[in-house]
């Protein structure tokens, strides 16, 4: 899977074609013709309608992979997600790592393309959670 550059219609045939789902019960779920999903299969983004659809029936997340590429390509806000309430100020710094996420970056440190230290420094994960991760492989 490619978090950077994400074509979700071949991700969705990824997943069709893992749970071997019939063309009929596709068709049906979605109230679309034959046609309309082989086009999805090579569309590059899908409407959230549909893609929350897919999401049902294949049982899989695929808005994750969006999240996924937000937090690793996104640039960091300045704001950090503060919230300010009676002149105190409330900061919310917990960042969803989805295991996809996770496995793209220790792919990256096992292969040998980024160092802990290249990770840190680019995609802002704090270093006490990469080495926890990298403790669990």
């Amino acid at each position: 899977m490619n978090i950077k550059n994400i074509h979700i219609g071949s991700l969705i045939q990824s997943k069709v074609d893992e749970h071997q789902i019939s063309m009929e019960r596709i068709t049906k779920f979605l109230s679309r013709e034959e046609g309309d999903v082989e086009k999805m299969y090579h569309e590059k983004s899908v409407d959230t309608d549909v893609l929350l659809k897919w999401s049902k029936l294949l049982k899989f997340d695929f808005f994750r992979v969006y999240t996924g590429h937000l937090i690793l390509y996104a640039p960091h806000s300045r704001f950090d997600n503060s919230v300010k309430q009676n002149e105190k100020t409330m900061v919310f710094r917990k960042n969803i790592y989805t295991q996809e996420v996770k496995d793209f970056i220790l792919e990256k440190i096992r292969m040998g393309k980024m160092t802990p230290y290249d990770v840190i420094l680019r995609y802002k994960i704090p270093k006490t959670t990469l080495y926890k991760w990298m403790k669990k492989i």
